[in-house]
């Protein structure tokens, strides 16, 4: 594992609030993986899919096990307030996940990485792992992706998807409804084939 190099964010949506004194820890708190050799894959499981952000040689589907995308990061900032959190996407513990592969080129790899620790690090909600992607022809690919700290006090588990939904309808931040976030976030999921019952729940209880 590596420390994570001094160097400040450049491209934050969604995170938890930007305290002056996160920014001044994140590098020197964050630990990060060592990359494998070669080419970089990322895997993508909300808005890295859509918006990713850098440069890639291909993409493709892919699924990891023993985590599943969740609504279990408390926004703070952008999709509610301290009074109101919202609530953003993570990568929690148990079941599957499908997602979006995407390779980088090994000329670039450094680069993105860095990106990445910067869009994804800035309150350390997230934690940088190396996951095992199985793809639709059977391969098995080491990728980069960010995983939520079950530690961190922006952490939101044990809810039922009505309790979900009612923090969700109750959350407007600087970018806008708590809501809003979780529509997009369907919408866009279901235009790459990627159906999540759960996020559909929610907001089929949103809606009511």
């Amino acid at each position: 594992m590596n420390q994570l190099p001094a160097r400040l964010p450049q491209n934050i949506e969604d995170k938890a609030p930007l305290h002056p004194e996160h920014l001044l820890r994140i590098h020197s708190d964050a630990i990060v993986p060592d990359l494998p050799e070669g080419d970089l894959w990322v895997f993508g499981y909300g808005s890295l899919m859509w918006r990713p952000g850098f440069e890639f040689e291909e993409s493709l589907s892919g699924k990891i096990f023993g985590f599943h995308r969740a609504l279990c990061v408390s926004s703070w900032v952008h999709r509610g307030t301290p009074e109101k959190p919202g609530l953003v996407l993570g990568l929690d513990q148990g079941g599957s996940c499908k997602g979006k592969l995407f390779r980088v080129n090994v000329k670039n790899k450094q680069t993105v990485a860095s990106y990445l620790y910067d869009r994804e690090l800035p309150t350390l909600i997230y934690k940088a792992r190396i996951v095992k992607a199985h793809t639709a022809d059977g391969r098995q690919i080491k990728a980069l992706s960010f995983i939520v700290d079950i530690n961190h006090p922006q952490y939101i588990h044990n809810k039922s998807p009505a309790q979900l939904a009612e923090i969700v309808c109750n959350a407007v931040g600087i970018n806008g409804k708590s809501s809003d976030y979780l529509y997009s976030t369907l919408e866009h999921l279901q235009q790459l084939n990627i159906k999540d019952a759960h996020l559909e729940s929610i907001a089929a209880l949103v809606g009511t």
